[in-house]
């Protein structure tokens, strides 16, 4: 599926290609930090469908517990969350937020990941392949 996106303040937009089986929920407790809730719903999409259209969005890199390194992308503007990515200059996959993406209520969850790190007062609502870890 074709989608479009971008930041808040509309100074950055993107576009992808998405596959509606490819979309998650994260719990790790970097999500949870980074987004600032309960966990981070994200559209995993190849890096050669996705192209940044507008703007230049800042990039802070994270060194998760795995001891990987990951872009974090964001509007330096409005502080909008956009994407992860490997440091890489053609990352294989982003991890796009789908809070950021125009057709985000198409975008149904399928899997979640990082299940041991989930907020325990979270309702168990979806039906998604969940994942203690890393998808595997």
């Amino acid at each position: 599926m074709k989608i479009d996106g971008g930041c808040h303040c509309g100074a950055i937009a993107y576009e992808a290609e998405v596959d509606l089986d490819r979309v998650a929920i994260c719990h790790c407790s970097d999500c949870q930090s980074l987004s600032g809730s309960a966990y981070r719903t994200v559209a995993i999409v190849a890096g050669n469908t996705f192209t940044v259209t507008k703007g230049r969005p800042k990039e802070y890199v994270k060194v998760g517990d795995s001891g990987n390194r990951r872009i974090q992308a964001f509007c330096g503007e409005c502080g909008s969350a956009l994407y992860a990515s490997d440091v890489s200059d053609n990352p294989a996959v982003y991890n796009l937020r789908v809070g950021t993406v125009r057709q985000r209520a198409d975008l149904v969850p399928k899997m979640e990941f990082f299940c041991r790190s989930a907020l325990p007062w979270l309702p168990d609502v979806l039906d998604t392949r969940k994942f203690e870890g890393p998808p595997q």
